[in-house]
C-alpha cells in the first residue's frame, strides 16, 4: 500500500544530514533548527514591506515558507515537501504580481490587473505540474533566481547610487554562498558524509535568508522609484552602518531626485 502523504520519510527528497540522529521526533535536526533560524530572519523582512502595496500577502507568504520548511525537515513527509516547495512558489508569485516593474511587462499586458491574472494562471499551472515530479521542483525554483539577478542588473545600470550597488553586491554574495551550499549538499553528499559534516543544507537556510534580507530593500527601492515618484528612497542599515551584522531598510525622503 502507498504510504500516507503525512508519514515520516514519505518525501521524494532526503537531504544529506542523517535522520533521527539527535531526536526521535525530528528527522533532520540541524536542517529543522536552521529552518527555525530562517523563520526568525524572515520576521525582519515584513518591516521592509510596510510601504508596499500587497505587503500583507508578501509577509504571509514569507512566514509560511519558513514554517513549512521547518515542518518538512522535521518530518521528511511528502506533504511537508509539497508545502515547502509550493509556499516558495506562491511567495514568488506574490512578489512578481505586486512588484514586478511595469516597464518589463510583456507587450500584450496593459495593466497591473492583467498581470495579476497572468501571474495567477501561471502559478496555478505550475502548482499542478509540481505534483508530477516533486523532486524536480527545487531545481526549477532556484532557477528563478537567475531572472531576478538579470532584473537587478538592468536596474543597476540606471542607478549611480553607490549604496544601491553595494547592497546588490552583498545580496549576490549571500546568494552565491547559499546556492553553493545547496548544490554541495545535493551533489557531494557522499564526500560530506565521509568526513562527517553533512550540514550544508542547513547552511543554505541561513544564507538564503541573509540574501533575502538584502533583496527585499532593493525591491522596495526600485518599486518606490517606479510607483512613488514624489519620494526619494534611501537605503540604510540598522542599528548602524559600522556594525558587522545589520538589518538593511529603506527610508523615504522628499523631494524626489532621479537616482
Amino acid at each position: 500500500t502507498m504510504p500516507s502523504i503525512f508519514s515520516y520519510q514519505s518525501a521524494e527528497v532526503d537531504w544529506c544530514e542523517g535522520n533521527f540522529e539527535r531526536s526521535a521526533v525530528i528527522a533532520e535536526y540541524y536542517n529543522t533548527v536552521n529552518g527555525t533560524t530562517l523563520f526568525s530572519l524572515l520576521l525582519f523582512t515584513p518591516l521592509n514591506f510596510l510601504v508596499l502595496e500587497g505587503a500583507g500577502m508578501g509577509n504571509l507568504s514569507l512566514l509560511l515558507a519558513g514554517i513549512f520548511s521547518m515542518y518538512f525537515h522535521m518530518t521528511l513527509s511528502y506533504m511537508g515537501q509539497i508545502l515547502d516547495e509550493l509556499s516558495i512558489l506562491w511567495a514568488l508569485a506574490v512578489a512578481y504580481s505586486f512588484w514586478y516593474p511595469r516597464v518589463y511587462f510583456p507587450r500584450f499586458i496593459k495593466t497591473r490587473k492583467h498581470f495579476f491574472w497572468l501571474s495567477g494562471v501561471t502559478t496555478v499551472i505550475s502548482t499542478l505540474m509540481s505534483f508530477i515530479k516533486p523532486a524536480f521542483n527545487a531545481y526549477a525554483l532556484n532557477c528563478i533566481a537567475f531572472h531576478l539577478l538579470y532584473l537587478t542588473r538592468r536596474e543597476l545600470k540606471k542607478c549611480n547610487d553607490k549604496r544601491v550597488h553595494r547592497m546588490a553586491a552583498v545580496m549576490v554574495v549571500w546568494w552565491v554562498l547559499a546556492i553553493t551550499s545547496w548544490l554541495s549538499d545535493r551533489w557531494l553528499c557522499g564526500l560530506w558524509q565521509a568526513i562527517n559534516f553533512p550540514y550544508f543544507h542547513s547552511f543554505w537556510h541561513v544564507l538564503i535568508a541573509m540574501a533575502l534580507l538584502y533583496c527585499c530593500p532593493l525591491v522596495i527601492y526600485f518599486d518606490v522609484n517606479y510607483e512613488m515618484p514624489s519620494f526619494k528612497p534611501k537605503l540604510g542599515y540598522w542599528p548602524s552602518d559600522s556594525w558587522p551584522v545589520v538589518v538593511p531598510y529603506v527610508t523615504l525622503e522628499e523631494p524626489h531626485k532621479q537616482c
